[in-house]
């Protein structure tokens, strides 16, 4: 290992010879900058990289006679360049690129790379990047490092002896940093929908950003959480300090946080710093679905550019223009798709350009590349709710993904669906938002020990609402229906879930069976034709009575029906139903003789109730 000077560039490089850069936060910036002080004595040499932070100098057009800039994924340095043809973009899987350079299909000449000083033994560690870093300098005909005091020393598959190095400088380069970002209400609420579906004991893959932080943020009830991530970023740091995450529980590298590269803030850089419980390993490994398929419960959430109506995800360009890359979705989505008890998410806003443009649409835009393909993804979250993939038919994907768009987009995708008889002619409208739940639709129950949600009736539970009408017995069918039927139609289905919500209401509460939902009880009231009374009405899975599902429905109901300035609720319950007339007195309501003897008629007086009563 020799130091570097300005003569000594010839004696290591040579025209035509491709020249691999460090990832991210190690970029090695100033070793860079010192070769392209001398890059006009050589021709036809190639850059390659996934990703650096920083700025890009080595993309300016003075440099085309020497050199040519290929990366595995674009960023705001490369975008520009790729569109225009002056530099190239090379998309694969992020867990194949380290076989790409190791097994000589795109063979590495030089890497120049950033490590820390050698230790006692005469180790540099690769500190906080090894991701596809180590295959470029194991296969290397020399590695030139850039010698950094303030490079983390990190543990895991992640060290170089001196000897494997050829030519190094030494620097004290503080780590660029990339601080968390302000989050938006959109983003939260994002968020909290995708936290409803991680679970504790859950293992966690998050990248950095808007999206993922909102997510992390909500994490903090949650308990035993571990990670196997192929970016570590500032948004796990408050998690670790909560004491949420434990590693107990993923099956594979108990005890051990496993990651390939971070960047995020200075904070971030000193926590991984000599930290045993952090491991570094190469995306060959990190990234291997296989791998990533032993962990137990491996919630996997990435976000897309665009989702089409039946499931196909676009995350590497914006129409036929490149933006991003490949990078680890499909490893992480089909790894998670694998493990136990997994969940791959698609996360992104319903919208994009200020809400001009809907993510969701009839179809992927033209010359845009799908990465993920409809079989890959279980759920597509939006600020508008969770959309259920995982072995729906195309028919419910549409209505699943139709109620998450922004509702100003739902009539014309629905009408777009229509006319390609992707859905029957009997679906007329889309769902409007319950503004009155709150921040989010969907809320969490948690009754003895077991988690259950509230959320409104939409049009994809047809099959849902089909499938909890043939678990009633004949006495529940009688005392909801007044009659014993035999049998619920799909169309018939279809009018009991397509409720106008914005003037009547239909609740569920449903339970998460994997990526299955089983709706247990429904509660519903209709506007009266003055205007002034809504009439409610209850159905609880036999199996479930007890758990106080009616009584929280109920409340619902009533707190949305007062806020709507509902004046009465009333409710015509048989006198042989004693426990939902319980529940009607536990609120107060009074009761009078109906015209059937057979029937009660209860009403509450609901103006200037407080929903807090």
């Amino acid at each position: 290992m020799e130091e570097l000077t300005s003569d000594s560039w010839k004696k290591y490089i040579k025209n035509g010879y491709r020249i691999f850069l460090g990832t991210g936060a190690a970029c090695p910036h100033t070793l860079i900058e010192l070769f392209l002080q001398s890059a006009e004595q050589f021709s036809d040499l190639e850059f390659v990289y996934l990703l650096c932070l920083g700025n890009n100098p080595w993309v300016d057009p003075k440099y085309e006679q020497s050199l040519r800039v290929n990366t595995f994924f674009l960023n705001q340095g490369t975008r520009d360049a790729v569109r225009a043809g002056k530099a190239d973009y090379t998309p694969c899987f992020l867990s194949e690129i380290p076989a790409l350079l190791t097994e000589n299909t795109l063979p590495v000449d030089i890497a120049f790379i950033q490590v820390s000083p050698p230790d006692a033994q005469g180790y540099c560690s690769l500190g906080i990047s090894v991701d596809i870093v180590k295959a470029a300098a194991k296969s290397a005909k020399y590695v030139i490092a850039q010698l950094n005091d303030q490079m983390p020393k990190t543990f895991g598959q992640c060290y170089l002896h001196q000897d494997e190095i050829a030519a190094f400088i030494r620097v004290s380069d503080p780590l660029p940093e990339v601080l968390p970002p302000d989050l938006d209400e959109t983003t939260l609420k994002i968020g909290k929908y995708v936290s409803l579906l991680v679970e504790d004991g859950a293992t966690l893959q998050v990248g950095i950003g808007k999206i993922p932080d909102a997510v992390l943020h909500q994490l903090t009830g949650r308990h035993d959480l571990g990670v196997h991530t192929e970016m570590f970023s500032d948004g796990l740091l408050q998690l670790y300090n909560n004491g949420n995450i434990s590693n107990r529980f993923k099956g594979i590298n108990e005890g051990k946080t496993i990651v390939s590269f971070c960047f995020g803030s200075r904070k971030l850089y000193d926590f991984v710093d000599n930290n045993p419980h952090i491991e570094f390993h190469g995306t060959d490994y990190v990234n291997n679905p296989a791998v990533i398929a032993q962990n137990h419960k491996m919630v996997s959430i990435t976000s897309a550019t665009q989702v089409d109506l039946t499931g196909q995800i676009v995350s590497e360009s914006v129409g036929g223009q490149f933006y991003s890359g490949i990078g680890g979705q499909v490893d992480f989505i089909r790894g998670a798709g694998m493990s136990k008890g997994g969940r791959p998410i698609i996360a992104l806003p319903s919208t994009a350009m200020n809400g001009t443009i809907s993510r969701i649409v009839s179809e992927v835009s033209p010359g845009a590349g799908v990465v993920a393909t409809r079989g890959d993804v279980h759920y597509v979250v939006t600020e508008y709710g969770i959309a259920t993939m995982r072995g729906r038919s195309i028919r419910e994907r549409v209505m699943e993904l139709i109620q998450i768009a922004h509702p100003k987009f739902r009539d014309q995708l629905l009408d777009d669906m229509l006319k390609a008889n992707r859905v029957p002619a009997y679906h007329k409208n889309t769902p409007a938002p319950v503004k009155e739940l709150g921040d989010t639709e969907v809320i969490k129950l948690e009754i003895k020990g077991e988690d259950y949600f509230l959320r409104p009736l939409h049009p994809s539970d047809q099959l849902r609402l089909q499938s909890f009408f043939y678990t009633h017995d004949k006495a529940t069918l009688f005392q909801r229906y007044r009659k014993e039927p035999k049998k619920m139609g799909t169309a018939q289905a279809y009018r009991l879930v397509n409720t106008d919500l914005t003037r009547d209401m239909a609740l569920c509460i449903v339970e998460r069976q994997g990526p299955r939902e089983v709706i247990l009880a429904i509660g519903r009231y209709y506007l009266l034709e003055d205007g002034l009374r809504a009439e409610a009405a209850f159905v609880v899975h036999e199996a479930m009575r007890g758990k106080g599902f009616a009584s929280l429905l109920l409340e619902k109901l009533i707190d949305i029906a007062r806020q709507r300035k509902v004046k009465f609720m009333v409710a015509n319950v048989r006198k042989d139903n004693p426990s939902m007339r319980r529940v009607l007195e536990k609120f107060q309501f009074s009761k009078e003789q109906a015209q059937d003897p057979l029937e009660v008629v209860y009403s509450l007086a609901l103006e200037g109730l407080d929903s807090s009563e």
